[in-house]
């Protein structure tokens, strides 16, 4: 089974910011609720190199924000937005993204 990707991870988020009525998704919640939106293996979930107290899916959670300027990334194509110390909110581009999958 393939690890999930960054853009694995920002889908789910999206997934599920857009059933909350703000469009936000917290840290914590993105921790809770993305292994019920996307199948994780066992090289996700194991223990991250970088991160101790994390699995390497964590990370990648974390990374959406730290890619920001990588093309492909979902805060630099507008779909997520930042919100910081508090996870990551949907924009109406990535809601429009969402109902075109």
């Amino acid at each position: 089974m393939r690890r999930v990707t960054e853009n694995d991870i920002a889908t789910a988020i999206m997934q599920i910011a857009v059933q909350r009525p703000n469009g936000l998704v917290t840290f914590k919640r993105a921790y809770d609720e993305v292994p019920k939106h996307v199948q994780l293996s066992s090289a996700d979930l194991a223990q991250s190199v970088t991160r101790p107290n994390e699995q390497m899916w964590q990370q990648l959670v974390r990374n959406i924000r730290s890619h920001f300027q990588a093309d492909g990334n979902f805060i630099k194509a507008g779909l997520l937005e930042h919100v910081k110390n508090v996870g990551y909110k949907v924009t109406d581009k990535g809601r429009d993204y969402l109902n075109e999958l």
